[in-house]
């Protein structure tokens, strides 16, 4: 059997998330979908990040084992050639057996993208946090209590189905970019929901809804409930992820 690793980008607006679900459309079961019609054989994908409903992705990783012997750049040809438009395969290579998208990673990053002033061109790809300024040095410094492992179930879904809530994180900035203020955060693990309450916990320390104390506070509670609100979906995307 081949093992082979797919890369993917796609635009999360019109899905349901990465992972088949039963309420809607998802990324994974386009892909399989696809797979199956060019291999004529019962693909299965296992993808690295199961990124929520209009969450995008442009460093996606998944795999899948067949018995096929297709090439790799004409079968990405394929598939993008029967894929929705919002979704593409960027590279397709064969990894040993052992690999898998999800347990074999050793980081994941994500990006969430903050519009400073009205925008018409990123309104899907982006959050506008118009109506007040936004100190950025008081949320750096909020990144700066979450580095390091720490225990995030107080920015962690509640529904969560998980054995542990800690995490290590590796990097996390935030930066003004033109008309935009980008935060990037690099990990061993995400839990559900949890770059999305970051950052709405951090956008109202920005704007002196919340104390600087008040997140290492919220850090330690270790109750989602202490949490700010969560953050639009539209504004993140999984970047990459690290082998």
């Amino acid at each position: 059997m081949r093992n082979i690793k797919l890369t993917i980008e796609y635009d999360g607006t019109n899905y349901v998330g990465w992972q088949v679900q039963p309420n809607g459309p998802s990324v994974q079961a386009e892909v399989e979908k696809a797979l199956r019609q060019i291999l004529q054989e019962d693909i299965h994908i296992n993808g690295a990040g199961r990124t929520d409903s209009g969450v995008h992705a442009r460093g996606q990783v998944a795999n899948f084992l067949t018995a096929h012997t297709f090439e790799n750049k004409p079968l990405c040809k394929s598939l993008n050639g029967i894929l929705p438009s919002d979704i593409a395969v960027l590279s397709a290579e064969d990894v040993p057996e052992s690999f898998h998208a999800r347990y074999s990673a050793q980081a994941r990053e994500y990006l969430y993208c903050l519009a400073l002033q009205p925008t018409a061109l990123w309104r899907n790809y982006s959050w506008y946090v118009g109506g007040y300024t936004l100190d950025k040095a008081l949320m750096n410094f909020c990144t700066d209590s979450i580095l390091g492992e720490h225990d995030f179930a107080s920015f962690c879904k509640s529904e969560a189905e998980v054995d542990h809530y800690r995490c290590v994180i590796h990097s996390a900035q935030w930066q003004v970019i033109e008309s935009q203020m980008i935060f990037r955060i690099s990990a061993n693990r995400f839990l559900h929901g949890m770059v999305r309450a970051l950052v709405g916990t951090m956008v109202e320390v920005g704007r002196g809804y919340r104390p600087l104390e008040d997140f290492r506070k919220i850090l330690d509670a270790k109750d989602r409930k202490a949490a700010g609100m969560a953050a639009p979906a539209k504004g993140l995307f999984l970047e990459r992820i690290t082998y």
